[in-house]
């Protein structure tokens, strides 16, 4: 090739080339953004619609039908469903991946701008969101110390927040947990009543005397001054000392009527870190910043403020930029080792330390070149990308190997070190080009690839292009220049090395024993072909036939040493009871040693909560201690052993993973849909389906969302008694709620900080229901009466939520699984659902992870058969056969039987990154039949016989063979035993990759020549 004759001749040429693109390569790592995953954004957008005080059937039929109806036909919608509630619609729609959100969401503002004339007059404007999965906390943070609640929430509020949102890369800090303080005016409406005064009428005073107001301007000589008239009030005494006026002309101080104090807000959420009050601190980063230097830039602002301020103790809980660091030196040592494990393999083989580092070259500079692709590319360093380049880092050698190995057997025969190195790149360069290519091309089928497995996997298929691209340029450039330069080939002293070394010499008897075990079983064979392929279908048959106990599922679960304690409460029960379960589940936990940090929250629904009351609820986050030996998994199982008989409240453990983001985001492992459109039988039809459930073996934590009666007191009006004296239900409704929950009469400012003045009646009328009744209300004549005189006052059951999913009803039974894998539980709970009677009008159907994982499999189906294709095709070209490379593709089913077969054995589970493994076996396997049948080709076309070519290529060419396939095996080994964090992920792949070579290396020696002898008689039988 011209371009080896221009490297040989051009040494120096070539040395800078190489140094330029290893210094834009290191350029190029240093400015390299550091993430988990890839950045990508979800297609999903949610319309939000408030209507006050309309019941969810109301809202259904009213807000959220003809919001679905306009939004179904936004173009590249997959899917549309809705939460109706109490007061409030929410509609999910799910675009297909690849949407652009920014024009989706613009288009869905058209629809429902064009549909909210007709929604019923009261109900407020719909708001259109994005949901963008970046915007999950990337730290969690707790403060905590001396004071009292109160004064950190201030600290958090007014030092720590505003410092924070400074930094950039921060979006937002959301403080949590800490007292509120309130001027409390609790009036007495019996005085009030004798006084003839109204609460109305009471908080407009309270709010026109606080209050500062421009005066226009004054002229003073020359000068316009601006007039300003003050009348805040400057203390609480002063608020106490309010004039009332009287309707009879008389004045009355304010605390005569009503008691005026400084209280803290009623408590709607507690936050806890080790069974302590603290407060929490939720860190949100901006869309696509580097979620590393975030992280970084917040914890050195966090250890100044904490030296800054000693008495409070600031502690992070959770930090994703943590397990991003730990998994990517994961990557970074399983790389690093498996280059060096293939350096003294490459050793071993060519016993020269001068030609092992000829092409150790290779390594270095492609991954180096690499960073400079992967930079303009505008491409992360993240999970993905590293995990491409230890993948590839056995491959790297391959070409160089097949090249030297060359080179080094002209040498051998007497050639100068140019005419090696031309004579021997030129002669393989067409395989080692080709088998580069059908590698390469494997990877081109992800483009079409649709939905979360393409947008994770494709930076990891372009990785490991450039890098495989770039090794190719080195062993056709870079490798036969050094050869020319520094390759010495001395007969005599390699002996004498090799006598000295027992090693060395061990070695090379071992490789001459098994070289002459080759050459008869492949002898035996070409004898023999019936009974060759008779014992290669045998293998093949049992090796796929491993693949039936070892199950599927879509993504590996990751230990991150993080997990997580869900409590529901009865809807309605108060924070109090909540806390008090909660603080039995810290006592449970204390004695667990391996729990290093226990961050609890009570009365909040989450980072997805739809709104509504959530004292309820709580939720325990529990970091494990970073040196254990116990799996989170384990401590998990014994959590939930240890909290299995708290009566009273559901409780659910999980054990938490963030390493794939939001692929992980399509729900529980199992999840059925159930829909129909009465809601009563799918409620009955929810609750078989959790007995089906529960029976099958490995489900755990089943449970239905069909919602939940809310208890609450019903004040039902009767509007003509209400007329009768003058009132209107507005009128009563307001006079409840002043004097029930109050109301902001006006704001009160001291020391930089405002302060709600709160106005209600005293505490008697909400402490039961018969002191509600007998609640006072003022008549436009001037009398009093009580509330159970116009209203019906009772205890019902609130309306329940309607879930819909494309524009039907629909109601969800949920399951996690243990120690099972999803296929298996998916079987067998459809094998039980097929015996029930379900009734015309319902329907259900399995979605969830499973939904996922078939939508995943099938798509990667479609890319394993294009790469089959592709990979044919540029072997066609080659070899400019159609028959040959039918030889070299009956590689590729042993390599998925070999794949299989190492699954089995590492009990490892079919899913999305073992698939994508066996996508790059397909590529990878082909290279040594390609260059067995190429040199066979070479031996023939010198006039040798068929069988005698096949004899003499046969053992010539394995060495190159046994070289690349165990420098990619052990290049890889690191990644399978999947030691450190994050390595759940990458180590099926590897080990489907490591399975499917050793089996297809071994088949691919023997059986490959006995194929080509099959398929050129056949040829031969077609010329005739």
């Amino acid at each position: 090739m011209n371009l080896t004759k221009l490297s040989v001749k051009r040494p120096v040429t070539i040395v800078m080339v190489t140094l330029i693109v290893v210094l834009l390569g290191v350029v190029s790592l240093t400015r390299l953004p550091i993430d988990l995953l890839p950045q990508f954004s979800l297609p999903i957008a949610i319309v939000q619609t408030q209507y006050n005080g309309v019941g969810p059937q109301e809202i259904e039929n009213l807000v959220t039908k003809p919001l679905e109806q306009s939004i179904g036909t936004v173009s590249n919608i997959e899917n549309v469903s809705s939460i109706s509630s109490e007061g409030s619609s929410v509609i999910i729609a799910e675009f297909n991946f690849g949407t652009d959100m920014d024009f989706a969401s613009l288009e869905m503002r058209e629809k429902v701008d064009m549909i909210k004339g007709f929604l019923p007059e009261g109900a407020n404007d719909p708001m259109v969101l994005k949901i963008d999965p970046n915007a999950m906390p990337v730290m969690e943070a707790s403060l905590s110390g001396s004071d009292d609640l109160s004064s950190l929430q201030r600290f958090a509020e007014d030092e720590l927040s505003p410092r924070l949102e400074r930094l950039e890369g921060v979006a937002s800090v959301n403080i949590n947990g800490g007292y509120q303080k309130e001027i409390s005016v609790k009036a007495d409406l019996h005085l009030l009543q004798n006084y003839g005064i109204s609460m109305d009428t009471l908080s407009q005073i309270i709010g026109a005397q606080n209050m500062s107001l421009p005066g226009g301007t004054v002229e003073k000589g020359i000068q316009n001054l601006t007039i300003r008239t003050t009348g805040e009030f400057k203390d609480i005494e002063e608020i106490r000392n309010l004039p009332i006026t009287l309707p009879t002309g008389g004045t009355i101080p304010l605390s005569d009527v009503a008691e005026v104090n400084l209280e803290n807000k009623e408590v709607k959420s507690i936050s806890k870190i080790n069974g302590k009050p603290s407060i929490s601190i939720s860190v949100q980063k901006q869309s696509g910043t580097n979620t590393v230097s975030v992280s970084s830039r917040i914890n050195d602002e966090l250890e100044k403020i904490q030296e800054e301020f000693p008495t409070r103790d600031i502690k992070v809980v959770i930090d994703q930029a943590d397990f991003i660091n730990l998994s990517i030196n994961t990557v970074l040592k399983s790389g690093a080792l498996g280059a060096v494990l293939a350096m003294i393999i490459l050793f071993l083989f060519l016993r020269n330390i001068r030609t092992t580092l000829i092409v150790g070259t290779a390594i270095p500079v492609s991954i180096i070149a690499t960073f400079s692709l992967i930079y303009f590319n505008g491409i992360t360093l993240n999970l993905m990308t590293l995990g491409g380049l230890a993948l590839g880092i056995g491959m790297l050698v391959d070409n160089s190997i097949v090249v030297l190995e060359n080179i080094y057997r002209y040498r051998r025969d007497g050639y100068s070190k140019s005419e090696s190195a031309v004579k021997g790149t030129k002669e393989v360069a067409m395989a080692v080009t080709a088998s580069t290519l059908t590698t390469v091309a494997v990877f081109l089928p992800i483009v079409f690839v649709e939905g979360i497995t393409s947008t994770i996997f494709k930076e990891l298929a372009l990785t490991v292009t450039f890098s495989l691209l770039a090794s190719l340029a080195v062993s056709l450039t870079l490798v036969p220049m050094l050869s020319s330069q520094i390759l010495n080939v001395d007969i005599n002293n390699e002996e004498k090395s090799k006598r000295k070394s027992f090693i060395l010499h061990s070695f090379d008897k071992g490789f001459a024993k098994l070289e002459s075990i080759y050459k008869r079983v492949l002898s035996w064979s070409l004898g023999h072909r019936k009974s060759t392929i008779i014992i290669a279908l045998l293998v093949f048959s049992l090796s796929i036939a491993s693949l039936i106990p070892v199950g599927a599922e879509f993504i590996p679960a990751t230990d991150e040493g993080q997990f997580t304690v869900s409590v529901n409460l009865p809807v309605g029960s108060e924070l109090d009871r909540t806390r008090e379960v909660v603080e039995d589940v810290e006592n449970r936990l204390e004695d667990m040693d391996i729990i290093d940090t226990v961050f609890t929250t009570i009365g909040s629904g989450g980072a997805f909560s739809m709104g509504g009351s959530t004292e309820n609820q709580a939720t325990i986050t529990g970091v494990l201690k970073k040196e254990r030996e116990e799996s989170t998994f384990n401590v998990a199982e014994n959590i939930r052993e240890k909290l299995s008989n708290i009566a009273g409240a559901d409780i659910n453990v999980d054990v938490t993973s963030n390493a794939m983001g939001p692929a992980s985001m399509g729900g529980a492992p199992v999840s059925i849909e159930i829909k129909g459109q009465d809601l009563d039988r799918l409620e009955d039809i929810s609750e078989d389906f959790v007995s089906i459930i529960e029976s099958v073996e490995g489900t755990r934590e089943v449970s239905s969302n069909i919602g939940e009666g809310i208890p609450e007191v019903e004040v039902d009006i009767d509007s003509l008694k209400a007329s009768n004296y003058g009132l209107t239900t507005a009128q009563i409704g307001n006079a409840v709620k002043s004097v029930v929950s109050g109301t902001t009469a006006s704001r009160y400012t001291t020391e930089g900080n405002e302060i709600d003045i709160v106005l209600k009646g005293n505490d008697l009328y909400s402490e039961n229901l018969e002191n509600l009744k007998n609640l006072p209300i003022n008549t436009p004549m001037g009398s009093q009466i009580s509330l159970e005189k116009v209203a019906d006052v009772k205890i019902v059951n609130g309306p329940i939520s309607i879930n819909r999913d494309s524009q039907s009803r629909m109601v969800t039974v949920n399951s996690k699984i243990q120690e099972r894998d999803l296929s298996s539980v998916i079987t067998d709970i459809e094998e039980k659902l097929e015996d029930y009677d379900l009734e015309n009008g319902y329907s259900y159907e399995i979605a969830g992870e499973n939904e996922q994982l078939e939508e995943a499999f099938g798509d990667l189906g479609l890319a394993l058969v294009l790469a089959i294709i592709l990979v044919y095709m540029i072997l066609a070209s080659q070899f400019e056969s159609l028959l040959h490379p039918f030889t070299i593709m009956f590689t590729v089913p042993l390599s998925i039987a070999g794949g299989a077969l190492g699954l089995f054995i590492t009990n490892r589970t079919v899913n999305v990154t073992s698939l994508i493994g066996a996508i790059m076996l397909i590529g990878i396997v082909v290279n040594n039949a390609i260059v067995l049948i190429d040199y066979i080709n070479t031996r023939r076309k010198n006039g040798e016989e068929r069988n005698l070519a096949i004899k003499n290529a046969g053992p010539i060419r394995l060495r190159p063979i046994l070289m690349t396939t165990l420098t990619t095996v052990l290049g890889l080994l690191p990644i399978a035993i999947g030691l450190g964090e994050g390595s759940e992920i990458q180590a099926p792949m590897a080990t489907v990759v490591i399975g499917g070579l050793l089996l297809s290396t071994i088949l691919t020696l023997v059986l490959i020549p006995v194929m080509y002898t099959v398929f050129d008689d056949i040829s031969l039988k077609f010329k005739k």
